[in-house]
C-alpha cells in the first residue's frame, strides 16, 4: 500500500536516522577508510629553522607522501609551545590539524607553568617520531678528560663549578638537575636566554659544562673547541659513535634528552589515530628517514599510541619529581 503523502515526510526522518545509527554502528576502520580527504595541519610550536622545526618538516613530507595528501607546516612559536598546544587543543577532534610537540611540553611544562591545555587530557597521543639525546660537554681547556675527572673536579669544590642552559626549566636544564642528583654534586646553575649565548660562554670558558643537543654541539665539538664527555641518551649517538653514553660513563640513572612526538585533539577517532600512527611509524622506519635524522643529531623512533602515552606518563613523573626535590621555579 502507498503511504499516505502527509507521512512521507515522517518516513524520510527514519531513514535518515537509520542511516545514520547505521554510520556509527560502522567499524572505525571503515569510518576513516577516506581519510584523509585534504590537507593536514602540522602546528609547530616554535620557530622555523630550529632543530624542531627541521624535524617536523621531514616528518611532513614524508607523512604527505605515506598518506597521498598535503601536510602543512604551521609555525606557532610563544609561551613555551603553549600557544601552539592551546590552538590544536581546541580544533576539530578530526585529524586534520596535529601537534608536533616535544618532551618539554608534555612532561615538563605542565610542573613549572600555569597550562591551560593539560596535555595527559587535552590531546591523543599518536606516535613518537624522534629521541633527541643531548651531550655532556666542555671548554677543552678544563681539566676533566671524562666524566669521572669532571666528577672529581666538582666533589673537591662544591658550589663552584657552573653549568649553563639554554633557560630555567628547559630540558637542558633538567638533564643537569638529573646530572648532580645522581653523582651527588654540587654545581652552580647559569640560565641563558636561548643556546646560542650559553653556548658562547661555555667555548670562552666562562662557565664550566653544558648538556646541549648533539646538532648545536658537534660542530664545536669536530672543529676542537670543545670536549664531548658523555651522551645522555640510552645508545650511543650514531654522529658521536666515539663518545660514551652516560651510563657507559660510570653514572646510573642519569639519562636524559628530549623527544618528539604527534598528538591530535582529544576525542579523534580512534580508527584515524591509528591510520596516522601506523604512518608515522612507517616514516620512521625508512632508512633514508633515519639518515635524514642522524644528520641532525636525532633519532628516529616511531611507536604505538599507548607506548606514548605510557612514555609521556613516566616522563611526567620523572621531570615532577626532579623539579620539586631540586626546588625549580621559572619566576
Amino acid at each position: 500500500m502507498e503511504t499516505p503523502p502527509i507521512a512521507r515526510p515522517r518516513v524520510r526522518l527514519i531513514a535518515a536516522a537509520l542511516a545514520l545509527a547505521a554510520t556509527a554502528a560502522l567499524p572505525f576502520s571503515a569510518q576513516a577508510a577516506g581519510y584523509p580527504e585534504r590537507s593536514i595541519n602540522l602546528i609547530v610550536p616554535f620557530s622555523p629553522g630550529g632543530g624542531t622545526d627541521i624535524s617536523a618538516r621531514l616528518l611532513a613530507a614524508a607523512l604527505g607522501d605515506k598518506l597521498a595528501a598535503s601536510v602543512v607546516v604551521d609555525n606557532r612559536p610563544g609561551a613555551g609551545g603553549q600557544i601552539a598546544a592551546d590552538l590544536v587543543a581546541r580544533s576539530p577532534a578530526d585529524g586534520y590539524t596535529l601537534l608536533f610537540a616535544n618532551s618539554g611540553m608534555l612532561a615538563i611544562n605542565p610542573w613549572i607553568y600555569k597550562l591551560h591545555s593539560d596535555p595527559a587530557t587535552a590531546f591523543t597521543p599518536v606516535s613518537l617520531f624522534s629521541d633527541l639525546p643531548f651531550v655532556l660537554v666542555v671548554p677543552t681547556t678544563l681539566p676533566a678528560k671524562n666524566v669521572a675527572d669532571l666528577v672529581k673536579l666538582a666533589r673537591a669544590e662544591p658550589g663552584k663549578h657552573t653549568f649553563a642552559s639554554s633557560g630555567t626549566g628547559g630540558a637542558p636544564h633538567l638533564s643537569g638537575e638529573i646530572f648532580q642528583q645522581a653523582t651527588g654534586v654540587d654545581l652552580m646553575h647559569v640560565p641563558y636566554k636561548g643556546g646560542g649565548p650559553a653556548m658562547t660562554d661555555l667555548m670562552a670558558g666562562r662557565v664550566d659544562m653544558l648538556f646541549a643537543s648533539v646538532l648545536e654541539t658537534m660542530p664545536y665539538v669536530t672543529g676542537g673547541k670543545l670536549r664531548a664527555l658523555a651522551v645522555t641518551g640510552a645508545t650511543r649517538s650514531p654522529a658521536m659513535p666515539d663518545v660514551p653514553t652516560i651510563d657507559e660513563a660510570g653514572v646510573q640513572n642519569a639519562q636524559s634528552g628530549s623527544w618528539t612526538a604527534v598528538l591530535a585533539p582529544a576525542g579523534t577517532p580512534p580508527a584515524v589515530i591509528e591510520k596516522l600512527s601506523q604512518a608515522i611509524r612507517d616514516v620512521a622506519s625508512d632508512p633514508a628517514m633515519k639518515t635524514k635524522l642522524e644528520s641532525q643529531g636525532a633519532v628516529a623512533h616511531g611507536s604505538t599510541p599507548q607506548q606514548l602515552q605510557e612514555l609521556a606518563a613516566s616522563e611526567r613523573a620523572r621531570y615532577g619529581q626532579i623539579i620539586k626535590t631540586r626546588n625549580i621555579q621559572t619566576n
